[in-house]
């Protein structure tokens, strides 16, 4: 952790924190999920970056094509997650 601001220096970074398992679905790593103390701002910060918002946008198109979400839902959260990067 650096002592400016107490934070590890993996902090938000997406592919450290919520990598791409080998089953091809992303998790938490047990290391950040079972001693991290502030795994959940972690977390929050790294779904807010570029790639997160990339990974967002990836999770949309799967439930479009799987049939879960239909054309206006998928426009709506996807015009959602633009905003949300414009900010």
């Amino acid at each position: 952790m650096s002592k400016e601001n107490e934070n590890p220096e993996c902090f938000g970074q997406l592919e450290k924190v919520f990598p791409m398992a080998d089953n091809g679905l992303r998790q938490t790593p047990d290391d950040c999920f079972y001693q991290c103390p502030v795994k959940t701002k972690c977390l929050q910060r790294a779904m807010g970056t570029k790639d997160g918002v990339k990974l967002e946008e990836e999770i949309i198109e799967r439930g479009s094509k799987a049939g879960v979400i239909n054309f206006f839902e998928r426009w709506s959260r996807k015009k959602q997650l633009h905003r949300k990067v414009a900010k």
